[in-house]
């Protein structure tokens, strides 16, 4: 069909020269808030964005700086907010007008949020295949009827997604405990799980040891699988700072990430004068999607070569007294040999003495990573490797150094701290019986992957989510929608729409909840919550606009609510509770560790560092010493291509975060008005007598039954190491079956898929 027929014309792939940040960011930022209709609103409310009396950002977990800004905000955290502050409503007429079914068959996930906020609490009706207003307290008579009439509190899951407060997550933690269950999957558990176990066995501690200042102090900066001008795009500023300090910053990421090779800060008024930028990479290295192992024992081997040849490259007073099993890590590192780790890493040797070269001149390093770590069958393996190589020169516990997580949602590793894991710490148990006078289930509760899994073969009956899309978000789409499917009530705490209330159970709630930005009034008062930030600082986020309905009510609200309809005889005074969140805090004070004063504490500019034992070189391992990890083997990742195979990593657009799509650009990749690309090295299209353009199928390479398959998609040729392919999350999920996960933390393997491609008959 031509275009005078109707047909729109998608521009095609067009390669984008500018630095990250600059003009660009800054003309995204004003389109958004337009295009939600909120340009006056927005701009206002962004001046109050990570400010210690304002808002925390809704998007990532990158620490605040000392607030020397009045615009503490980068551009994919205002389109956040625009996309939470919209003047759009998704209310009880959209749904009446049409059927879930209809909804459900909207392309993508970008038109129903589009729609806007949620205004009132919904029930399914089945008879009409719609949504239809539900009061509040119908609704929890529901979900109480529900969970009451099993058999088991373990045949219920609890979902929770990173955007919830320290607050909330803490009274649901409390509520499911004493309902009977620790079914707990999170967000967590679908992409830094590898961090919370691995990261403990290593060195006693399941998050990252090092504070925003000691990127001041360090000698040098790897940054491994990541992408921060999407992801994390404040981290730009900081890493800026390096940069211009003349510290060398070494980049190991299988794509050439725009903002790890320039960033123009939008604050620097010289670099938005001069149109000039900063030059962020020093080194930069295309590691093998799956090959990151390989290249970590590469530059471990070269090390031990050099130190024994030089002496003094590792830090042996360090070793002798703060590690275990160092012997067997230089017996496993030194039968590797450089063919093998070549093959698998992507890298030559030659690549990797000179990174091992350039961290043995760094007095302090930091490794910062994000999932194209974890995200791979030996995600937890990955983190161990990296905290090997910190370990090897004493780069954990002094200033300057250490290890960094980057994670992902502004509170998902302050919702762990308070209480959400499926795996509790025996102390918080213990403190909970001692203080709220129930006995806590000891058992180990359920992940995402998990879950699917209970919900699909019916040994779980009930998910309630507070936040989150895991329909989406999950691997394996189709298995997901089984399972959804399969339960005889889902319950979705929202503030918009998304593709996740279509796929529901027999019985399904929507629940509409107000988001960061806005005001919560309990008894009176105005509230104010708690969020962490990936650095262990605990900071006060306090909303300022009105909710988008009055029936819009607050997640502690929900939670009490849920739990007094749930539990009549419960010992905890929820009413109380709720009425006022400094409540909520002093006991998490008498509760969670770390949390004493907490009140008095967060009150101070900037809140509190909660504190971290292996940044002191206190080990909370069972020996009490830091522990060197051998990874059995190498290497072969079952992701590793083999004969006409190649490797598929999944990416989000610069357009979105995690599972919510702002729109249908990619400006750095130079994609527009689209999500239905695959990128494929040149060379390996070239050899499947495929070009630009050509549509495509994409099929998985497993055991599993199921079409695993993603069809008519556009091959787009791009800058990926021989052998890559990389395609837009949630969607590519489609292509990972249940069975491809990390056996250790359940993560999914959403970073190495083993495909096949061909051009569409």
């Amino acid at each position: 069909m031509s275009e005078e027929e109707g047909e729109t014309q998608i521009p095609k792939p067009a390669a984008y020269d500018g630095a990250a940040g600059g003009w660009a960011a800054l003309r995204e930022v004003v389109r958004h808030l337009r295009q939600q209709e909120v340009l006056l609103k927005g701009s206002k409310t962004l001046k109050s964005a990570n400010q210690p009396t304002g808002f925390d950002c809704p998007g990532c977990a990158w620490p605040d700086p000392e607030h020397t800004s009045s615009f503490e905000y980068c551009e994919n955290g205002a389109k956040a907010v625009a996309w939470e502050e919209t003047d759009k409503r998704a209310g009880a007429d959209l749904f009446a007008q049409i059927s879930v079914s209809e909804l459900a068959a909207q392309e993508g996930d970008y038109w129903l949020e589009a729609h806007g906020r949620l205004t009132h609490p919904m029930q399914y009706d089945p008879a009409q295949d719609c949504y239809v207003p539900i009061s509040w307290d119908d609704a929890f008579s529901i979900i109480a009827r529900h969970l009451r009439g099993l058999d088991d509190p373990n045949q219920a899951e609890f979902y929770t997604s990173g955007r919830t407060s320290n607050e909330a997550a803490f009274l649901y933690q409390l509520f499911v405990r004493e309902y009977g269950t620790n079914n707990f999957p999170d967000c967590s558990n679908m992409c830094h799980e590898p961090t919370s176990i691995g990261l403990p066995k290593s060195i006693g501690v399941g998050k990252g040891t090092v504070t925003l200042a000691d990127f001041d102090e360090a000698d040098l900066i790897m940054s491994i699988g990541h992408n921060p001008a999407t992801n994390h795009p404040r981290m730009l500023g900081t890493l800026r700072d390096v940069a211009k300090r003349g510290i060398p910053i070494v980049v190991l990421n299988p794509l050439r990430e725009r903002g790890l090779e320039r960033y123009a800060n939008p604050q620097s008024p010289f670099e938005m004068a001069t149109l000039s930028a900063t030059d962020i990479a020093s080194h930069y290295f295309q590691v093998r999607p799956g090959g990151d192992a390989a290249a970590l024992k590469g530059i471990m081997k070269a090390l031990f070569a050099m130190d024994a040849v030089e002496g003094q490259v590792l830090d042996h007073i360090f070793i002798a007294e703060h590690t275990n099993g160092f012997d067997a890590l230089k017996a496993d590192i030194d039968a590797t040999t450089w063919p093998d780790i070549e093959q698998i890493s992507g890298l030559t040797r030659q690549q990797l003495e000179e990174i091992a070269k350039v961290y043995a001149s760094a007095d302090s390093a930091i490794v910062c990573y994000g999932m194209g770590i974890t995200q791979h069958h030996s995600g937890t393996d990955n983190v161990r490797q990296l905290a090997n190589l910190l370990l090897l020169r004493g780069n954990i516990g002094r200033p300057g150094a250490g290890i960094c997580p980057l994670r992902g949602h502004s509170n998902v590793q302050g919702d762990r701290t308070v209480g959400i894991s499926e795996r509790p710490p025996k102390v918080l148990l213990d403190n909970i019986q001692r203080v709220c006078g129930f006995t806590p289930p000891r058992n180990d509760g359920h992940t995402v992957t998990e879950a699917l899994e209970a919900m699909e073969d019916g040994r779980s009956k009930v998910f309630v989510a507070i936040g989150g899309n895991v329909a989406r978000a999950a691997s394996d789409l189709a298995q997901a929608e089984r399972a959804f499917r399969n339960c005889d009530l889902t319950v979705f705490v929202l503030t918009k729409p998304n593709r996740g209330i279509l796929v529901h159970g027999r019985e399904s709630l929507v629940l509409p909840t107000i988001g960061r930005t806005e005001q919560d009034i309990q008894g009176g008062k105005a509230q104010s919550i708690t969020v962490e930030d990936s650095m262990s600082m605990v900071h006060v986020s306090t909303g300022m606009n009105e909710p988008p309905s009055e029936h819009c009510r607050s997640e502690t609200w929900i939670v009490g609510e849920m739990a007094k309809k749930t539990l009549p005889a419960s010992v905890i005074d929820w009413d109380r509770l709720v009425a006022d969140n400094s409540e909520i805090r002093d006991l998490i004070a008498e509760i969670v560790p770390g949390f004493q004063n907490f009140n008095e504490r967060v009150a101070q500019p900037g809140g509190f560092y909660l504190g971290n034992p292996a940044r002191n070189r206190v080990w909370n391992t069972p020996s009490g010493r830091a522990e060197f990890h051998v990874f059995d083997g190498l290497l072969e990742d079952p992701a590793c291509p083999k004969d006409g195979q190649l490797t598929l990593t999944t990416c989000r657009s610069h357009d979105q975060y995690n599972t919510t799509i702002y729109g249908m650009d990619d400006r750095y990749r130079g994609i527009t008005g689209r999500r239905d690309v695959v990128f494929l090295n040149v060379e390996d299209m070239a050899q499947r007598g495929l070009s630009t353009g050509q549509r495509i199928d994409i099929e998985t390479v497993c055991e599993d039954s199921g079409d695993y398959a993603l069809r008519n998609m556009e091959a787009v040729g791009f800058n990926l190491p021989r052998g890559t392919a990389m395609a837009y999350f949630p969607e590519a999920n489609a292509l990972i079956p249940r069975s491809h996960y990390d056996r250790q933390s359940f993560t999914p393997a959403y970073k190495s898929i083993p495909i096949i491609v061909k051009a569409t008959s």
